[in-house]
C-alpha cells in the first residue's frame, strides 16, 4: 500500500536552481514511488553560519511503497550522487533532502525522526509545503496552513516574485 510522503530540499551551491532540478529527477526515478506534486522554489537566508550563500528550498508530495529507512537511504544516495559531504552542520550543501512526513506516521528511530524535527518553526519548509498542501494535518502539530500562518517569513521570497 502506497504511503503519502513529503520531502524537503535544499541547496546553496554550485547552481542551487540545477541541483534541486536535478534532484527532482532523481526522486522521480526511485523505485516504487510516483511524484504527486511539486512546490514552488524559493529563496531563504541560511539556518546556519551567516557566511554561505542563500538557499533554494521547495518540497515534493510523494506516494511510495518504500519503508521510511528505505526512503532514508535512497535520499541519501541522492544527495552523495550530487556530491553532499556532511562536514558543518547547517552549513553549504549542494543538496539536502529531508523526509519531512511519512503518512500519518510518527517515527523515532536513532536515523530518522518524523515529522522533522523543526518543522513547525522553518520557513523554508513551510511556505512551499503550504503551496502544495495547505490542509495537510502534520502529525502531533496540525495542519500546514496555520503552521504557515504562525511562522516569520524571516526573508523569504518565492522565485519568480519581487522581494
Amino acid at each position: 500500500m502506497p504511503v503519502s510522503v513529503f520531502i524537503g530540499l535544499g541547496s546553496n551551491l554550485q547552481d542551487p536552481q540545477h541541483q534541486i532540478s536535478k534532484a527532482i529527477t532523481a526522486l522521480e526515478a526511485l523505485p516504487e514511488s510516483q511524484m504527486l506534486a511539486v512546490a514552488p522554489c524559493y529563496r531563504s537566508l541560511p539556518m546556519g553560519p551567516a557566511d554561505q550563500p542563500d538557499y533554494i528550498n521547495t518540497v515534493v508530495h510523494m506516494e511510495t511503497g518504500l519503508s521510511a529507512l528505505a526512503l532514508l537511504d535512497q535520499l541519501q544516495a541522492i544527495e552523495r550522487s550530487q556530491g553532499r559531504e556532511r562536514a558543518e552542520r547547517w552549513g553549504a550543501r549542494t543538496l539536502d533532502l529531508d523526509l519531512l512526513a511519512y503518512g500519518n506516521d510518527e517515527i523515532h528511530h536513532p536515523r530518522l525522526t518524523v515529522p522533522h524535527p523543526g518543522i513547525a518553526e522553518r520557513e523554508f519548509v513551510l511556505y512551499p509545503l503550504c503551496d502544495i498542501a495547505p490542509t495537510y494535518k502534520i502529525p502531533g502539530l496540525g495542519p500546514v496552513s496555520e503552521l504557515r500562518d504562525a511562522c516569520a517569513p524571516n526573508g523569504i521570497v518565492r522565485l519568480g516574485e519581487t522581494p
